[in-house]
């Protein structure tokens, strides 16, 4: 297993709640409109663990990690 995944985000399905923003700031934000943005197009190392818990905690299943 790899530490570097790719992030995706369905943004058709994003409702921009920030709960991904509050696990992982490193890597989502909410901008000045509250839309959702990706800080990092890949995890790292030291944000993988933040990343999974985003991925597992959005209520619409938009944020995915593959290869």
């Amino acid at each position: 297993m790899t530490d570097t995944m790719k992030i995706s985000v369905d943004f058709d399905r994003c409702e921009s709640n920030g709960l991904c923003q509050a696990m992982a700031p490193d890597v989502f934000e909410l901008d000045d409109d509250d839309f959702l943005v990706v800080k990092a197009e890949e995890t790292t190392s030291e944000n993988l663990a933040a990343v999974r818990q985003a991925v597992a905690a959005c209520p619409k299943a938009a944020i995915s990690l593959g290869q």
